[in-house]
């Protein structure tokens, strides 16, 4: 689920919370990619709803921009969903694609093999 991803602008703004029981309730889907870039996204607490089972990609890393998250601050996230959804129902990727329209972002080539090793050095912190 992406809120708008065109040359690192965003078109809409908002957490799951209106819509997340009957979202994460109604969808046959085995897994939610969900954008968690920024405080634009909501909090955790929508996550609540996910049925058991269900996995839930973590998008706090940034698609739009080339500054890289901490790694640690990534982690601390995971766990803060994880009071939510189970730890092994959680894991982690960019917030959306890099180019989700022709135009793309204003990421160069190096800013985006960044952002997914910064993804997988992060999944190693959390889950090993």
């Amino acid at each position: 689920m992406c809120r708008g991803n065109n040359r690192s602008h965003w078109y809409a703004e908002g957490g799951y919370d209106a819509i997340a029981e009957k979202l994460f309730n109604s969808l046959e889907v085995d897994r939610f990619l969900l954008e968690y870039d920024d405080a634009r996204s909501g909090t955790f607490a929508a996550l609540r709803f996910v049925p058991r089972g269900k996995t839930v990609v973590l998008g706090p890393v940034s698609s739009k921009i080339p500054r890289l998250e901490n790694p640690d601050e990534l982690a601390r996230r995971v766990d803060e969903a994880s009071k939510y959804v189970a730890i092994e129902d959680l894991a982690l990727s960019p917030q959306c694609g890099f180019a989700s329209t022709a135009e793309g972002n204003l990421l160069a080539e190096e800013d985006q093999w960044a952002k997914l090793h910064l993804v997988a050095e992060a999944v190693r912190r959390v889950w090993g």
